[in-house]
């Protein structure tokens, strides 16, 4: 029996599907989204993670355990929630992983909680954390509850590591990295100079059954297809939908003066800011990500590649969103 948290998010949702397509037995944890997949091998379950009890009775029967459930976010607003989420709940989940004798954990990190350099060296599974001001609070959080997953296999807990770049994927457009296909729908005119690494969510999840399934333990992998400019992601996806590409480069002192204006809106509003500095920084940063030790250790395992990803995704959000 396994055990997925956050099964309802862009990368729980594919990673259900493709263990309900291979007959296991699943047991799926939502919290605020209804879920609409179903499957007579899956079982849904409503609950918290920050609620401990309740952990330790749900992993009853459990063998294996993916851990998805996280928050993104670089709004101020959500800081606590972000530690609260990100290092506290995994910390229960590692606690009663160990109570209850699990075999398995696959954790699901981020590359953001490696320590990054930025217009320099691509970065690895050695690169040294650095815990200065380039770095996010989602980032932070993120490397605080990987601490968790860690002190976790100190007291004897199996688990693997997944540092996915940014995911792409045909989830909920109005949120998260599946907002970027949004923005280019729209024509939106501005891109920004940065480079990063973006990853299919179909391959993040197929890696961590292959992971889980093997006798890797105690390692992390970063996941990620390729490293691209925003620019030729943006034009990519806009050629997919015959829009037209962004044209407008945002310079540093462009993009200080937009997360100020968000951010004073913000403060006179309930919603958080759309841009802030933290994203501002990201976008205009170089970073570079190599994948090769995830290729060595599961050579029987490719990357799709990012043009045709693209071209999937974009006819999924054609027909889920009703786009002519």
């Amino acid at each position: 029996m396994i055990l997925v948290t956050g099964a309802t998010g862009l990368l729980g949702t594919e990673l259900i599907q493709q263990l309900s397509s291979q007959n296991k037995a699943v047991k799926a944890l939502y919290r605020n989204t209804p879920p609409t997949f179903s499957h007579p091998t899956l079982e849904w379950v409503e609950g918290d993670i920050m609620d401990i009890v309740f952990l330790e009775e749900l992993m009853e029967n459990i063998d294996t355990v993916y851990h998805c459930a996280g928050l993104v976010s670089f709004s101020p607003k959500d800081i606590e929630r972000l530690y609260k989420i990100n290092v506290e709940g995994t910390a229960n989940v590692v606690n009663a992983c160990l109570n209850c004798g699990i075999k398995k954990l696959v954790h699901v990190s981020s590359v953001a909680s490696i320590g990054r350099m930025p217009n320099s060296a691509v970065i690895d599974e050695n690169t040294v954390w650095n815990s200065g001001d380039k770095n996010s609070e989602y980032a932070k959080s993120k490397h605080n509850g990987e601490m968790e997953v860690w002190r976790g296999v100190a007291e004897g807990l199996n688990a693997v590591i997944v540092n996915p770049s940014i995911i792409l994927g045909a989830g909920d457009w109005n949120v998260g990295s599946t907002k970027i296909f949004k923005t280019v729908y729209n024509e939106f005119a501005w891109y920004s100079s940065g480079v990063n690494g973006f990853v299919d969510v179909q391959d993040v999840a197929s890696v961590m059954i292959l992971l889980m399934e093997s006798d890797i333990v105690n390692q992390r992998f970063i996941l990620n297809a390729d490293n691209l400019a925003y620019k030729d992601l943006f034009t990519s996806i806009a050629k997919c939908w015959n829009k037209k590409p962004p044209y407008k480069e945002v310079t540093p002192f462009i993009a200080a003066i937009v997360w100020r204006l968000e951010r004073l809106k913000s403060f006179f509003g309930d919603k958080s800011p759309l841009v802030t500095k933290e994203t501002v920084t990201t976008a205009l940063e170089k970073y570079y990500y190599k994948n090769d030790k995830l290729l060595n250790a599961l050579p029987e395992f490719k990357y799709q590649h990012t043009e045709g990803s693209i071209s999937r995704i974009c006819k999924e959000l054609t027909s889920k969103n009703n786009l002519k």
